[in-house]
């Protein structure tokens, strides 16, 4: 999508952010769940995904450990303890309020825009939606839907580069996409749906993503058991 500052005069096309949307969509799905609500990231309720979002703009080093294994039993401690505010007066509030209210300006995260949070807000605004179960998928402008696709399809090569098979992303009616090439000795794996519901495939979230996967069953269960994700 692109606008122009009308204010001031021409100033050259220049390209719409679209995770501040994620971003208070996420805030509306923490707000509406509860605390307590269970979401698709294992071992957490709502209060705990709220605080990585939190921990991960203030605190990088603390939040690390989702992505850095030697510092995985830190980053759950650190979580923990700020997931545990929910339980005070209005800690709950406050916590969804730092999510909303994003990091500060000096942060790190408030520079890498779209790059580094559209799909990150996305994904999780999904896991809070779909923790419990099945839900409809949300309704997106079609720029915003199409800027979610060139995210994805910027990252997905790294998501599947575990995957044992190759993988060739496609959207019923819209783009495909391969991103990974068969290693020597195995086939290559189709994965079919709609843009939001293959960013939930790419990010391990397989269970609750509506794909079709096409291929030959030895492919696709050499898919299914890979990890995907960063």
């Amino acid at each position: 999508m692109v606008a122009r500052d009308t204010d001031t005069g021409p100033v050259g096309p220049c390209v719409m952010p679209w995770h501040p949307l994620e971003r208070a969509a996420l805030a509306h799905a923490l707000r509406e769940a509860g605390p307590d609500a269970p979401t698709l990231c294992e071992g957490w309720a709502a209060r705990h995904l709220a605080a990585h979002v939190v921990l991960r703009e203030t605190a990088p080093l603390a939040a690390a450990g989702v992505a850095v294994r030697p510092l995985g039993r830190y980053t759950e401690r650190r979580i923990a303890e700020r997931a545990a505010l929910a339980d005070e007066p209005g800690g709950w509030d406050e916590l969804v309020g730092q999510v909303e209210q994003g990091p500060g300006r000096l942060s790190p995260m408030s520079w890498m825009g779209d790059a580094a949070n559209l799909l990150e807000f996305f994904i999780h605004t999904e896991d809070v939606r779909r923790g419990a179960g099945p839900v409809p998928a949300q309704t997106l402008a079609p720029e915003h839907t199409q800027a979610i696709w060139d995210r994805l399809a910027r990252q997905a090569r790294l998501l599947y580069r575990r995957a044992g098979v190759g993988v060739v992303l496609v959207v019923p009616g819209g783009p495909r996409r391969g991103v990974r090439r068969p290693p020597s000795g195995a086939g290559t794996v189709v994965l079919r749906g709609e843009v939001g519901e293959l960013a939930l495939h790419a990010f391990g979230r397989e269970s609750a993503a509506r794909v079709d996967v096409l291929g030959h069953p030895d492919d696709v269960e050499r898919l299914q058991e890979s990890p995907t994700g960063i």
